[in-house]
């Protein structure tokens, strides 16, 4: 369970199969040892995309690919579905299921999950989008409301056509604007004999403004457009509360819903909390300049989990491919070197020809162009040519004809039903 015998190749185990997972995997592709890689899933998630799904814009296996698959040519390289419930740092092994799995090297990249900073009824009552189960289980509520309401019409006097998505970062607001697109193109014509103009879309935003992490232009734009195709802004909109029937504000105010989308924060899974390691405040793990943790320089952790850094998808596959370059160093016998960021610009859609983009040297784009850039930069990160052909087929067909071709109820049950969202933990990234 300790170090490996003299002679016999180097162990890497890496948990986690997200962005940064597979960075770091890769990279090892051409050095002598042995890798083995550890998730819930057998699959990673291509999570910029995932509102899609939740919007009936892709289907689930678009946006996910077989870790096996995407390792098929990795000749050291080995998987455990399983999920890791301990990492004993003396011994130097992970347990994962029942199995324990020693280690020379560690790299952590578990990810993180949705937040539901403690507020009343979220975790019961509303749905999260940090897995493919969860943009699922949002994508066959929403669409069993229209059906509910076009059966019984008095349901939309009780929220069965008012989605509330609470947090006005990328995510809600990608969804926010995916949404309307759903309701006027596509179920407009669906639901003929149903008012559709009574579905809403109501976004709350605890703040003063939108997409925090962009500039104040970037999020004027963002406003105007969402406010302009009929979604709902609202600032300064704290939720107290969640219930099954509507959402309730810090003002005294509620809104009838039946279906609220929180989508505003993610904490450290609980992996980071059983390993007794330094963590920040947020409860990610404390990191040294070349992330690794501190006491354990053959413990590296990336991505969400790594306090200190920003919380995106870039960053993740940085710093999993720097590690992966230190592991190589280590093995040299060299020293590690301190890991350096390399900001290429961020990114969102607002919906159908609007993006916003912030690139390096101060270029500012907005408007069609950004949405274009947009779509070529997920387009070329999404693992695998199969799913980047279906995404490209999909998107034209959804562009040219104003429909979605994944409008599929899978399965009936909801918070709504006693059901929580998080009866399936989020997968490690």
């Amino acid at each position: 369970m300790g170090h490996q015998p003299a002679g016999s190749r180097s162990s890497v185990v890496v948990v986690g199969s997200g962005f940064g997972g597979l960075a770091v995997t890769k990279g090892l592709r051409r050095l002598a040892v042995d890798v083995v890689a550890v998730d819930r899933n057998n699959f990673h998630t291509f999570q910029p995309l995932l509102y899609q799904v939740a919007t009936a814009g892709l289907d689930a296996e678009n946006v996910a690919a077989s870790v096996r698959g995407i390792f098929a040519d990795q000749a050291r390289f080995d998987f455990r579905c399983a999920e890791v419930s301990a990492v004993d740092l003396d011994r130097r092994c992970v347990m994962a299921g029942k199995v324990r799995i020693p280690y020379d090297r560690l790299v952590l990249a578990a990810g993180a999950t949705s937040s539901d900073y403690g507020v009343p009824g979220v975790g019961e009552h509303a749905f999260f989008l940090k897995t493919l189960a969860e943009a699922v289980r949002l994508r066959n509520h929403v669409l069993r409301q229209f059906e509910d309401a076009a059966a019984d019409p008095s349901l939309v006097d009780q929220g069965a056509l008012t989605v509330v998505v609470v947090g006005g970062g990328a995510t809600g607001v990608e969804l926010s604007g995916a949404l309307v697109e759903l309701f006027g193109h596509v179920l407009a014509k669906d639901f003929r004999r149903l008012d559709i103009s009574a579905a809403k879309v109501v976004l709350l935003e605890a703040t003063d403004h939108l997409l925090g992490a962009f500039s104040p232009p970037s999020r004027a734009l963002a406003l105007r457009t969402l406010t302009h195709r009929g979604v709902d802004v609202r600032f300064g909109a704290a939720v107290t509360r969640v219930e099954p029937g509507a959402v309730h504000l810090a003002d005294g105010s509620a809104i009838s819903t039946r279906t609220v989308a929180w989508v505003a924060g993610v904490r450290p899974v609980p992996l980071a909390e059983r390993l007794g390691l330094p963590t920040d405040r947020s409860g990610r793990l404390a990191v040294e300049p070349d992330m690794h943790v501190p006491g354990h320089p053959e413990v590296f952790a990336i991505g969400d989990l790594a306090g200190g850094w920003p919380q995106l998808a870039p960053v993740a596959i940085q710093q999993g491919r720097h590690v992966a370059r230190q592991i190589a160093r280590a093995l040299e016998g060299r020293e590690t070197r301190p890991f350096r960021y390399r900001d290429k610009g961020t990114m969102a859609t607002i919906g159908r020809n609007a993006a916003v983009a912030e690139l390096p040297l101060g270029v500012h784009l907005g408007g069609f162009v950004a949405w274009v850039m947009w779509l070529v930069l997920h387009l070329v990160t999404l693992v695998g040519f199969r799913n980047r052909a279906s995404v490209l087929l999909n998107w034209a067909w959804n562009y040219l004809t104003y429909d979605r071709g994944a409008r599929l109820i899978l399965q009936e049950t909801s918070p709504l039903e006693g059901t929580s969202p998080l009866e399936e933990p989020s997968p490690p990234r």
